[in-house]
């Protein structure tokens, strides 16, 4: 396959197989550190505000992502892509250092906190639809892919995008308004 490089010169790469399959599943195995991350994250953020409206609303949420994770590990195993343990401990660990942030409190929860926790899981989310994207875009020529389920997750992960944008504004207006003097 010809590709132009920086100075705009045709060079040649390879397409091997058997280098396709060990990018996807780099890609692939990138993509499940950040669905445990994701998973992870959504699981802490319905706990917290578990009773709450924001709690109702996330939680149909956190069950979908943990069901994504799940998709992708069998797209995985459909596609012959090992699951990498040392990327899934790095997705969770990362979680759990993201945590570790200064918001504003020392020791009471912050509401910017949740602003924020909202944020990260509508960037993983819009990581998640790049990546069911890229498969469905992959299922023209890969019988391995099916290309409804992957517009089904691609669907859902759009639904999510929504529902949890509609709760960051909510609560970043809330957790950022300044009195008027």
């Amino acid at each position: 396959m010809n590709t132009l490089s920086h100075s705009g010169v045709a060079q040649r790469r390879s397409t091997g197989r058997s280098d396709d399959t060990k990018l996807l599943g780099i890609y692939l195995n990138d993509h499940l550190a950040g669905a445990t991350a994701g998973t992870e994250r959504a699981t802490r953020l319905t706990r917290t505000a578990r009773g709450s409206a924001l709690g109702r609303a996330i939680e149909p949420v956190a069950a979908e992502i943990a069901q994504d994770r799940k998709a992708l590990l069998d797209i995985m195993r459909d596609l012959g892509v090992p699951a990498r343990r040392y990327k899934v401990c790095a997705g969770w660990a990362g979680e759990k250092l993201g945590r570790l942030k200064p918001n504003g409190h020392l020791v009471r929860p912050s509401p910017l906190g949740t602003v924020l926790d909202l944020e990260a899981l509508r960037l993983g989310i819009e990581g998640k639809a790049a990546a069911w994207q890229a498969l469905r875009r992959l299922s023209a020529t890969d019988d391995r892919l099916d290309a409804a389920q992957l517009d089904t997750l691609l669907q859902r992960a759009q639904q999510q995008q929504e529902r949890v944008e509609e709760w960051r504004i909510r609560q970043a207006e809330e957790a950022l308004a300044t009195p008027a003097d």
